[in-house]
């Protein structure tokens, strides 16, 4: 008695449909809700607020909180993120620009990275914005940031008024931080 193998195999194969379409529904990509109430043209309380992240140069914590009335703009990065490196000279300038007017910060919250990869990074590409370390990723986990860079923009108000899920440039930042700024205004 010899059996066909075409129903074992379409077996199999609908087995296979069946698992891929279970995993594409249920498999979780990065957290979209900010993103998805900017695109309505609101803008969210930034999550988060009061979590107690350690300075990477030591000597405390900072928390969003203790930010809310400057502008912040809240960048997650690791030394080991090419597109990172890429827009570290933008931060920095956006950093200058926002210190000179005493409109804000940038504020770098580390994502599974080492201290000191962190720090010889922050040396090599002249960084002098604040940093702290998101020890587990508990903040970015708030934020929905599973990939790296990612960026946030808030206003003097603690709402998140723009974000960018990818390499960010000048004109992200001249724009989000405008944006912030109207945004504090209202």
């Amino acid at each position: 008695m010899k059996r066909s193998a075409i129903p074992i195999v379409a077996a199999v194969l609908s087995l296979a449909i069946v698992a891929l379409l279970i995993y594409g529904i249920t498999a979780k990509g990065g957290d979209s809700t900010i993103s998805d109430a900017i695109r309505k043209g609101e803008a969210p309380q930034a999550p988060g607020a009061t979590m107690a992240l350690p300075n990477l140069d030591g000597g405390g914590t900072t928390t969003l909180a203790s930010l809310r009335g400057k502008i912040v703009v809240l960048n997650f990065w690791a030394s080991w993120c090419p597109p990172c490196e890429a827009e570290a000279p933008f931060l920095q300038k956006a950093q200058n620009r926002l210190t000179r007017s005493g409109d804000g910060t940038v504020l770098g919250a580390t994502y599974n990275d080492t201290i000191a990869d962190t720090r010889a990074f922050m040396r090599e590409h002249k960084l002098t914005y604040p940093n702290v370390r998101d020890v587990g990723t508990k903040l970015a986990s708030k934020y929905g940031t599973i990939q790296l860079p990612e960026t946030f923009v808030i206003d003097a108000k603690g709402r998140v008024v723009a974000v960018s899920k990818g390499q960010i440039d000048r004109s992200f930042l001249d724009n989000a931080i405008a944006k912030a700024k109207a945004s504090a205004a209202q």
